[in-house]
This record gives C-alpha cells, sequence and structure tokens, in this order.
C-alpha cells in the first residue's frame, strides 16, 4: 500500500521529518552566501606594508647626468722616413717629451758619404759649366770675325745649355742627399707622452716603419653621450663639469667642444667631446668620468626619491597615501638629479609618497605606514 505524507503551507513534511528537512533546506541556501561575504570581507581588508617619504621643494639647476671617459686631445704615431740601423733610443714608455725633443736617431754614416758624393759632383758640374761658358764667350766673338762656323758655334751652345742642366740636376741631388741626412735625427711632433715605445737601439727601420706613439695629455677630450631627448639642450663652449671615480672628492671641469652631426641609430644616443684643462697631468686617458652637464640656472623644483616612481608601460605613476588608503597619481617627470626625479606635474610639496612597497599596491588599497 502506497503512504502519503501530508504537507504544511510551508513545503515541509509534518512532524519531526519536517523539521529537520526545513533545517537543512536553509542550511544550504544560507552557507555559500556566508562564504562570499566572509572572502569578500578578507580581500576589501587586505593591508600592505609600506614606507613613505614627503616630496620637497629643493633649489636645484636643471642638468643632464652622463657617462663618459677621457681620451688624449691627440694621439700621433711617430714612424722612420728614412731606412737604416737605429743607433739611438733615447725615451721610453711614460715619459714626458716636448716638441722638437729629440726621441731616437738612425746611423747616419751613408748618409753623410751620399752628401759629401753629391757636394763633388755639384763643384765638378759647376767647374764644367764655367769652362764651357768661357768657351762660348770666345767662339761668340771668333763668330763675329767670322773665324769660326755657326755649327761650331751651336755645338758649343748646346754643350752650354747640357752643362747648366747637369748643375742643377748635382743641386737637387746634393738637396736630396741633405734632406735625407737631416732625418737621420728622430724628433717629436708634439708636447705629450710617450704612449708605446716599437723598437729598441740596434733595430734596422725603413722608411714607414712605426717607432713611437706620443699622446697629447694637456688638453684632455671627455668623452660621452646625451640620449635624443637631450640633443636640444647640448650647445659648444657649454660648461661641463664630471668627478672621477679613481679621484674620489674632486671636481673637474671642462667646456663642450664638439657635437657630432649625427645620432647613433642603434643607441639613439649623440656622441659629445669637451675640452678638459690637465696642466698638473692629475687626469689620466682612459679614465672613466661621471658627467653633469648644467643646462640652466637654479629653480625650485618638487622631487621624490627615484623608487618611489612606478614605470606603467608609457605612463608614470606615483602612490600618495591619504588617510589609511593609497591612491595612485599619474605624474609627468622632470629632470633627475642623482638620486632624485623631479615631478613637473601630478604632485605638490608635502604629499606622502609611497617609496617602499609600491609594486604591491593598486588603486584604494589599505596601508599600513612604517614609522
Amino acid at each position: 500500500m502506497i503512504r502519503f505524507e501530508k504537507f504544511g503551507k510551508s513545503g515541509c513534511p509534518r512532524g519531526a521529518t519536517r523539521t529537520a528537512a526545513c533545517l537543512a533546506v536553509c542550511l544550504l541556501l544560507i552557507a555559500p552566501a556566508g562564504c562570499q561575504k566572509k572572502e569578500d570581507k578578507q580581500v576589501k581588508e587586505r593591508i600592505v606594508n609600506v614606507r613613505v617619504e614627503a616630496a620637497q621643494v629643493q633649489s636645484l639647476r636643471p642638468n643632464i647626468a652622463a657617462v663618459g671617459a677621457l681620451a688624449p686631445d691627440e694621439e700621433v704615431v711617430v714612424s722612420a722616413e728614412i731606412e737604416g740601423i737605429l743607433r739611438t733610443v733615447r725615451v721610453s714608455e711614460g715619459a714626458a717629451v716636448t716638441r722638437g725633443m729629440p726621441l731616437a736617431s738612425i746611423s747616419d754614416t751613408d748618409y753623410r758619404l751620399d752628401m759629401q758624393r753629391s757636394e763633388a759632383a755639384l763643384r765638378q758640374a759647376e767647374a764644367t759649366l764655367e769652362n764651357i761658358r768661357v768657351e762660348h764667350k770666345r767662339k761668340e766673338t771668333l763668330s763675329k770675325e767670322e773665324l769660326v762656323t755657326r755649327q761650331q758655334l751651336d755645338d758649343v751652345a748646346t754643350r752650354l745649355a747640357l752643362a747648366a742642366a747637369e748643375v742643377e740636376r748635382a743641386r737637387a741631388t746634393l738637396a736630396l742627399a741633405k734632406e735625407r741626412l737631416s732625418k737621420v735625427g728622430i724628433a717629436s711632433p708634439i708636447d705629450g707622452a710617450v704612449k708605446e715605445k716599437r723598437v729598441s737601439a740596434g733595430d734596422f727601420v725603413r722608411n714607414g716603419t712605426p717607432l713611437f706613439t706620443l699622446i697629447r695629455i694637456d688638453p684632455l677630450k671627455l668623452r660621452f653621450t646625451v640620449s635624443e631627448k637631450d640633443i636640444g639642450r647640448i650647445r659648444n663652449g657649454q660648461d661641463v663639469n664630471f668627478q672621477i671615480d679613481a679621484l674620489p672628492g674632486r671636481e673637474f671641469s671642462g667646456k663642450v667642444s664638439a657635437v657630432y652631426p649625427h645620432l647613433d641609430e642603434k643607441t639613439r644616443t649623440l656622441q659629445v667631446e669637451a675640452t678638459v684643462p690637465n696642466r698638473d697631468r692629475m687626469l689620466k686617458p682612459g679614465l672613466f668620468a661621471r658627467v653633469i652637464l648644467y643646462t640652466g640656472p637654479a629653480r625650485d623644483v618638487v622631487v621624490v626619491p627615484l623608487t618611489a616612481v612606478v614605470y606603467d608601460n608609457s605612463h608614470t605613476k606615483l602612490f600618495v597615501v591619504n588617510g589609511d588608503k593609497a591612491h595612485e597619481r599619474p605624474v609627468k617627470l622632470g629632470g633627475k638629479y642623482g638620486e632624485l626625479m623631479e615631478i613637473a606635474e601630478g604632485l605638490k610639496a608635502g604629499d606622502a609618497v609611497v617609496v617602499v612597497g609600491q609594486n604591491n599596491l593598486s588603486e584604494g588599497v589599505k596601508v599600513n605606514v612604517a614609522r
């Protein structure tokens, strides 16, 4: 026999069975809603530990920061201009040199003999010319008296011309011999220092053999690059300040002397050169330099630590704490001043800027500010 239960208005069975069934249904309906509210509450109450600093106003000079290296103002390779055996070498690496100072010499024995032979040949040619000149005058006199033929006079005139040409050739040969003899001594063409000595006494050298590399180190060149966005602020004659890691606590200066006419297509940077005095020769070519190039007078700017700036693709922003919440603040950057960044727009002095923990923040997140 089939038995039917009666249900009340609530839709639950009557009696104990009805009570248990109703409780089960209520629990099933209430439990998901309660769990969701608990999870939402946990998300909303997430707290991020941060450290903040107040945005400051400082009087700073706009500048371009760069890195570069010192280089010689000039580098010269001194080569032999004649061949022979090196008799003396007077300098070594690092030696200071002045313009015209002897560096080395080549044995001059053969070149002195060549000059002496050339001198003798010239004297002989001049004597021959003089004899023929006298003969020519005599033949001219006899020709007027018709005592010699025209052909005889022409022959003497031809010999006179040839003798004159021989004198000129002998003079040129002597000049060349003297020039070669003058090149046995090798002198410095610049004031500077010996960077490299490539030969020793007794070596045989030929015309064009490199002997020394010399560098001019007063002044020096300071070479550095600036980014594409800064090229409009660079000009010749601009003051440049720089520091050398190897010489801590000292600042050096120079002036922009050359701005290259083209950018490097790969790095999008522009090469710049500055001339740097180096009278005491303390600075050395090759030293690394940290360059500051001032581009205007000092002005008041709002600055924050570099670490506070958050880069989001092509946008920049900061997080500012107001009460117990962090708020996203889009900003426009200005110049960089060491470890500080100028905020040109979007921030005012005194704003509490997050400097630690900002990468874990989003708009409206609660924060715990470290004291």
